[in-house]
């Protein structure tokens, strides 16, 4: 199933890519010899480190917010954390476009409020982008968070404020640390579905602010450059086992550390 399902068809993406000559990476040596190309790929991983880094700042808490809920109120809150996996990513998208436009939400409330002259350029930057990303995978961030800080002993957190620390100072030195390994999982998610992702970027970024998804598609549907199509998307494959292989090792390392610890 794996050979038939997974490595075959990366074999057959491959081979397009490769020449028969004294450099067969020559495609790929001029992606990257290509400065507007190496602008789309760091503008990717920009976009994608940041929206894992908020996604984990705001999960974090809100996970252990939940997580010190009674079973009715928990249960309640992931369903209002689920809602959004349940809406199609165009409609979200749409959503912000109102939001974020000229004439949305943001910009008329801060015109009513004398607070700017004219509206701000919100929509069709990489803003945009990070905000809508945030909003697609936060969820998975949390759900990934939530089953870390269940499993934290409550015990633990009593001893602690028996020895006089403050409530910030448990959640700074208890809670965070043990919960990174579920945080390492979370952006592995995030940080692989906002590098891979396609809707959001496309319909919030616009094609003046491309990211590889988007680059890979004009190539293959609109100028029918299918091979240097192939070489953004087996880059984007090289890119995502690569994280996937660094914070694994990084949340291996930090489950035996905790192990130690304990």
């Amino acid at each position: 199933m794996l050979l038939v399902f997974m490595v075959l068809p990366l074999i057959y993406l491959l081979l397009p890519t490769l020449e028969l000559s004294l450099n067969p990476f020559s495609q790929y040596t001029a992606f990257f010899a290509s400065s507007y190309q190496m602008k789309v790929l760091w503008r990717t991983l920009k976009v994608a480190s940041l929206v894992t880094l908020w996604c984990a700042i705001l999960g974090i808490p809100t996970a252990y917010f939940i997580s010190g809920q009674t079973k009715k109120w928990k249960s309640l809150l992931m369903a209002v954390t689920l809602f959004p996996l349940l809406t199609n990513s165009v409609v979200r998208s749409f959503a912000w476009i109102n939001i974020l436009g000229q004439k949305g939400i943001v910009n008329q409330t801060l015109l009513a409020m004398h607070l700017i002259d004219q509206p701000l350029t919100l929509l069709y930057t990489d803003f945009a982008i990070i905000i809508g990303s945030i909003y697609l995978f936060l969820p998975t961030m949390i759900i990934s968070l939530v089953g870390v800080m269940d499993s934290i002993e409550p015990e633990v957190l009593e001893a602690a404020s028996t020895l006089g620390a403050s409530q910030w100072r448990v959640f700074r030195k208890i809670i965070v640390p043990l919960s990174i390994p579920g945080t390492i999982v979370g952006s592995i998610l995030v940080f692989t579905g906002t590098l891979t992702a396609y809707t959001t970027p496309q319909l919030l970024g616009g094609n003046k602010n491309m990211l590889l998804a988007t680059f890979l598609r004009q190539n293959a549907l609109t100028l029918g450059n299918w091979q240097l199509a192939s070489v953004v998307a087996f880059i984007m494959i090289l890119i995502t086992l690569l994280v996937n292989a660094l914070l694994s090792r990084l949340a291996k390392r930090m489950d035996k550390r905790l192990a130690g610890d304990l």
